[in-house]
């Protein structure tokens, strides 16, 4: 079933009201019409099963059926930091990383980051990734939508690192096992990703300084895109939050 995100204003006693692109999809992509159901979810935590009721070019009016407690939400916060890569495969982890469980994204510069984005376009690609995690987390029966960070600069990230309990480097020349991590790990993590160079001695030494403890993710060097979501899929099933029965 069709599952939206919405503001928590949508939502009264017994209606909700959908408006924006939610209406073209629901209408002219779903061809949803009166007596169908979809889901609503305001990333409180509780699942609307709602009926609709009426819909036109401006708003869709839906009567809610049924209240119930999200099941898509992870109880490990998994923050992932991504050093900028090239191409499109920034919006394949976030689409990915979102599916798997990941709650934030936090993408930034490091001194080995080839792409350099243009602060005239940072307004738009931020726009095209906040719909990239909405619509994923929809596909996905998430109970939020992550949030996505403008990008940040690496000394922006050393101060994130300063403000976390649990913060993780990924580094290709060692660090502490994977496994041995998630054992002693708390229940909100940032997890952070080098680009295509990997890291250079001086960034792991400052990120050590802040606090972040390097992890090895094993013998084998993994693709900047595959190292987040192979430590997200270890981290969840390890601490058995992938949900399900």
């Amino acid at each position: 079933m069709q599952r939206y995100f919405i503001a928590q204003e949508q939502i009264m006693e017994t209606t909700i009201r959908l408006v924006g692109e939610d209406v073209h999809h629901i209408k002219n992509v779903m061809r949803n019409k009166p007596g169908d159901q979809i889901i609503c979810c305001a990333g409180q935590g509780i699942d609307y099963l709602v009926e609709i009721e009426s819909l036109d070019s401006s708003e869709v009016m839906t009567r809610i059926v049924e209240r119930m407690p999200s099941k898509g939400e992870p109880r490990t916060k998994i923050l992932l930091a991504q050093s900028l890569p090239k191409g499109d495969k920034l919006e394949w982890i976030l689409q990915k990383g979102t599916e798997l469980g990941a709650s934030a994204f936090l993408p930034f510069s490091s001194e080995r980051s080839i792409v350099k984005l243009d602060a005239r376009k940072i307004d738009k690609k931020k726009e095209r990734w906040d719909r990239i995690v909405k619509e994923a987390a929809e596909q996905a029966h998430r109970g939020a939508v992550p949030t996505v960070a403008t990008p940040l600069s690496w000394k922006a990230l050393l101060q994130e690192i300063t403000k976390r309990e649990c913060a993780w480097i990924a580094y290709e020349k060692g660090g502490l096992p994977l496994a041995e991590a998630i054992g002693s790990a708390a229940d909100e993590i940032l997890f952070i990703v080098g680009p295509e160079g990997g890291f250079t001695e001086a960034e792991i030494q400052e990120a050590k300084e802040a606090g972040a403890v390097p992890i090895s993710l094993g013998s084998r060097i993994l693709r900047t895109e595959t190292a987040p979501l192979m430590a997200l899929s270890c981290i969840l099933f390890a601490r058995q939050d992938l949900g399900g029965d």
